[in-house]
């Protein structure tokens, strides 16, 4: 799973009820003073059929942190984690191992999975720019496992705009 060719870890996610309070936490607690925020979904698309969430991302130490926050009922693989109530709640989610190089090693990553032993539970695709798939790791490892590939573009704008502590010095 983790030990594949052009493939390594780069983030942990959580998931919370509440991404302001979330935010807030991680950073009186842990240190982590901003995050780059958005949603998937873009002003005017229709989210009909699809999860609707509120994300924040911070890269510490060169591990990008996640903040996941579902909207409504859209969201099951990402809101089933919470528990009820109205009370703040931060609840690990999953790794992230990203696919570096073109989308030949992407295709080539997942060909590599045993798929009836790794379920696929949620995937996703942004043009040529982005691919993602969501593993089911519950039975063994108690979290998902997010495979993704970002074309050297769409990376690039994500360094850009993602928080990095400590402060990369030129």
């Amino acid at each position: 799973m983790f030990a594949r060719p052009n493939s390594q870890h780069c983030q942990v996610a959580y998931v919370t009820n509440n991404l302001d309070a979330a935010m807030a936490t991680l950073k009186d607690a842990y240190g982590t003073p901003a995050f780059f925020e958005f949603s998937n979904v873009q002003p005017g698309e229709d989210p009909v059929g699809k999860p609707v969430l509120n994300i924040a991302l911070a890269n510490v130490n060169g591990v990008e942190i996640e903040l996941i926050e579902p909207v409504g009922d859209t969201a099951p693989l990402f809101s089933d984690f919470l528990p009820e109530g109205d009370d703040l709640a931060i609840r690990f989610h999953h790794v992230a191992t990203r696919i570096d190089g073109p989308l030949e090693h992407w295709d080539a990553h997942v060909a590599s999975l045993d798929l009836t032993r790794h379920p696929v539970v949620f995937e996703g695709a942004l043009g040529d720019s982005l691919r993602y798939i969501y593993t089911d790791e519950r039975a063994t490892l108690g979290h998902y496992v997010e495979h993704v590939w970002m074309a050297p573009g769409l990376l690039a704008q994500m360094r850009a705009v993602v928080p990095t502590y400590p402060p990369v010095k030129d």
